[in-house]
């Protein structure tokens, strides 16, 4: 994606979750630290099964209301319904507003021109009334601004944007081993940490409790981590539970297909460093690991 080009990301959900409430409510389920979500700070985060499996991933953004969690859309009324069932006497609400905001994102070339201009600082930053923050997994997949759709129009017309093709920014985050279409295969099938979470700044191990806290410290305290999901590059077409082997041993296999395949894959037993740039195959069609974390 270009400096002069902006990408609406029509397929997210939006949730603003408010309350007197919200913040001990929200502390007590998700992986990373609610503490850490501030004006200036917005956090990727996740919710996992009490085994520590990967269920739901979205962003969390401060709001003068509460907070905005930024979501799959394929998961919103599935995060609803999970954060009902915990709200039990809790002081808070949950509300769809994804009819109402639309999420845009442009580089982080942009993002520091719009702080420079604005002379703000941190991560997260007020644009024409809406929070504008740098995706916290990985700076080179840019900024986020949440808008309604009127707003968002001006805000392009503003800065001359031109409107580019989402697929771009899929393929980025593809490269840098971060999945986003396709992760509705990856529930419940493997763990958060597997999911390669503590890398992207998705799991704070110093917080307090959460749902599925205790799996989790045990396998980072203990080194068990053996298997990660990685993208996988092939010339011909993956299919999902396809598995993949090197020199006749099972080494993984392919949690989500095509345009941007990723497997869960072996990193000990035979170690990674013995395939991670060798011929693979998945149901005998040659592929390999595209970046290994």
């Amino acid at each position: 994606m270009k400096k002069d080009q902006i990408i609406l990301l029509e397929d997210r959900g939006l949730i603003l979750i408010s309350g007197e409430d919200v913040k001990n409510f929200l502390q007590n389920i998700i992986t990373n630290d609610i503490e850490k979500v501030n004006l200036s700070t917005s956090i990727f985060s996740a919710l996992f099964t009490p085994q520590g499996k990967y269920l739901f991933e979205f962003f969390l953004i401060q709001s003068k209301n509460g907070y905005l969690l930024d979501c799959d859309n394929k998961f919103t009324d599935e995060i609803i319904n999970y954060l009902l069932k915990y709200k039990l006497r809790s002081k808070i609400e949950i509300k769809n507003i994804s009819s109402e905001y639309l999420i845009g994102l442009i580089t982080t070339e942009k993002f520091a021109d719009i702080q420079k201009s604005e002379n703000k600082t941190g991560d997260t930053i007020e644009f024409r009334g809406s929070p504008l923050f740098l995706d916290p997994r990985n700076k080179n997949l840019g900024a986020r601004i949440v808008s309604s759709l009127e707003k968002l129009h001006l805000t392009i017309k503003k800065l001359n944007l031109k409107i580019a093709n989402p697929d771009t920014y899929f393929a980025k985050a593809y490269s840098l081993g971060i999945p986003i279409k396709g992760i509705e295969n990856l529930k419940n099938q493997l763990f958060g940490l597997e999911a390669n979470f503590e890398e992207q700044n998705a799991i704070d191990f110093k917080k307090g409790c959460y749902i599925g806290q205790e799996n989790t410290a045990r396998m980072k305290l203990k080194e068990k981590l053996r298997r990660r999901l990685l993208p996988i590059y092939s010339s011909e077409k993956l299919n999902v539970g396809e598995e993949i082997f090197f020199n006749k041993a099972k080494v993984g296999k392919i949690l989500i297909d095509q345009p941007y395949p990723f497997g869960l894959i072996k990193v000990v037993d035979p170690n990674i460093k013995e395939f991670e740039n060798a011929e693979l195959l998945a149901n005998s069609k040659k592929c390999k690991i595209l970046k290994s974390v």
